[in-house]
């Protein structure tokens, strides 16, 4: 067969291959078409067949593209594309610096800014940022200089790299890293970093057969150096008041060890703990797993109302000072790195902005607050929004999210479906590839140390010597008038105490 010969033959091959196509694809397209004029639940396909389904696509790729070519610098949520450049840029240690003057509206009420000292603070002022003890009177007390640190995410919630990568950073970093509910897995380990055990509703990792405390796997717990807390999961943002579910088919042998349950079973999480129903029961864990471990012990909720807080506090003068949590982590509203209920995420809870001031101001009235340190978590990624949680009065800072984009999310929200395109929340090895352990580790000790920097920098133009001398007067608030309002006014400091 000469040349010519077989490019004919090739070429009729290829139309015939095409006409083939044309003819399965008109088939199809007609085959579409009567289920949708025949269907009755999507009024769209009815009306409009197959042209309709377009309608779905669109819907699915603008959750992609709407970040790029469509969202402003400063509108999207939950977090815009001006603060997530900023995290890229910290976690990959380029220059954080812009020209041409700000993006953010600063007429937008509740907008913060800081007051800047006419005398700031000159390079021969500034000190090193001071060191916060946890629980003084434990046998083992924590001491902690970090400002930021990783928030709760389990171990199966994020993928193995994305765990490992952490727990390396942090450790480079100096910051601690909270296991989540899901159990203290090797992998938190590895990296040599300060663990916060966090204890959720399930006990997971220190539960008994039966799914209660068992104070030897907490013994076990606490002999590890790298647990140095213990945190109560009372409430979380994404949730508050909801148990979670785990299917049986991520239920590997290895999360069954981890987490202390059979292999392949679905595992349910109580929308609270069991043993757990008052504020005195409460203060009765706090003691026995301080008590058994000899470690720092507090708890972690969203505040709904006051009520129940100010009985706590009660509670805790009427049984002297020595009963109190170690540390309080309160949690904004509005949700985290965990899947819930939209109707959840959207209303239940008080954002972070109006319950860390009410809950600071508790313990001062109380004069607690030198005893029980405070840790403010819930969209806190950015130096602003650490150094006003200083200014209003915590001791230290937790974001998950914000060590999320260190890793190199890109806020696909994927992150409950196990299709995460970056490998930080899926367990699929194709997807988990792209995510380089010692790359992304490197990014996230950037990430801490640059943020800690910045914070600096603004403590400093506030004429403070160190971030933790930041308060309320080197803050002030927009409001709906246009005016701001110095935080001290807006929220003041109290001056009486609780009654007995």
């Amino acid at each position: 067969m000469d040349t010519f010969a077989y490019i004919n033959t090739v070429m009729d091959f290829l139309a015939a291959l095409f006409l083939l196509a044309v003819g399965v694809g008109v088939v199809a397209v007609a085959i579409l078409y009567v289920v949708d004029v025949t269907q009755t639940k999507h009024a769209i396909r009815r009306n409009y067949p197959v042209i309709g389904r377009f309608r779905y696509l669109f819907e699915k790729l603008g959750e992609y593209f709407r970040q790029y070519f469509f969202a402003m610098d400063r509108e999207e949520m939950p977090f815009n594309r001006a603060q997530r450049a900023w995290v890229y840029r910290a976690a990959k240690n380029v220059d954080s610096m812009v020209a041409f003057g700000s993006t953010r509206d600063l007429s937008k009420p509740g907008t913060v800014f800081f007051v800047n000292s006419a005398f700031p603070a000159l390079d021969t002022d500034k000190a090193p940022i001071s060191e916060r003890i946890v629980g003084e009177g434990c046998g083992h007390p924590y001491t902690a200089k970090s400002l930021l640190n990783i928030s709760g995410m389990s171990y199966g919630a994020l993928s193995k790299p994305a765990v490992r990568a952490l727990s390396r950073g942090a450790k480079q970093a100096g910051c601690w890293m909270n296991t989540g509910e899901g159990g203290l897995s090797p992998w938190h380990e590895e990296g040599g970093a300060d663990i916060v055990f966090q204890i959720g509703t399930a006990k997971y990792g220190v539960r008994d057969a039966q799914g209660r405390l068992s104070d030897e796997k907490l013994k076990a717990l606490a002999a590890k150096d790298c647990v140095k807390m213990f945190e109560i999961k009372l409430s979380q943002g994404a949730k508050p008041g909801k148990g979670g579910i785990l299917p049986g088919g991520k239920v590997t042998a290895e999360i069954a060890t981890i987490r202390g349950i059979p292999e392949g079973q679905d595992s349910i999480s109580p929308n609270r703990h069991p043993d757990i129903e008052n504020v005195d029961n409460l203060l009765d864990m706090i003691n026995r797993i301080r008590e058994v471990t000899g470690k720092p012990v507090g708890f972690k909720a969203v505040i709904g109302s006051m009520f129940w807080f100010d009985n706590l506090i009660r509670a805790i003068k009427a049984r002297g000072i020595e009963s109190a949590p170690d540390f309080i982590t309160i949690d904004g509203a509005g949700g985290g790195t965990g899947a819930a209920p939209q109707s959840l995420i959207d209303y239940m809870g008080l954002p972070l902005v109006e319950s860390l001031p009410l809950v600071v101001n508790a313990l001062y009235k109380a004069g607690l607050k030198d005893r029980v340190r405070v840790i403010a978590s819930g969209k806190l990624l950015t130096p602003a929004d650490v150094a006003w949680a200083l200014c209003v009065g915590a001791d230290f800072i937790v974001t998950a999210r914000g060590f999320m984009f260190a890793l190199g999310c890109i806020q696909a929200m994927q992150c409950n479906k196990n299709t995460c395109p970056t490998g930080i929340t899926t367990h699929e090895a194709h997807l988990q590839r792209g995510l380089v352990i010692k790359d992304k580790a490197e990014r996230v000790t950037h990430y801490a140390r640059n943020i800690q920097k910045e914070v600096e920098i603004i403590a400093h133009s506030c004429g403070v010597k160190e971030p933790r001398q930041l308060r309320r007067r080197h803050a002030r608030i927009m409001m709906p008038e246009g005016v701001s309002v110095p935080m001290d006014e807006l929220n003041p400091y109290p001056m009486e105490t609780i009654a007995e």
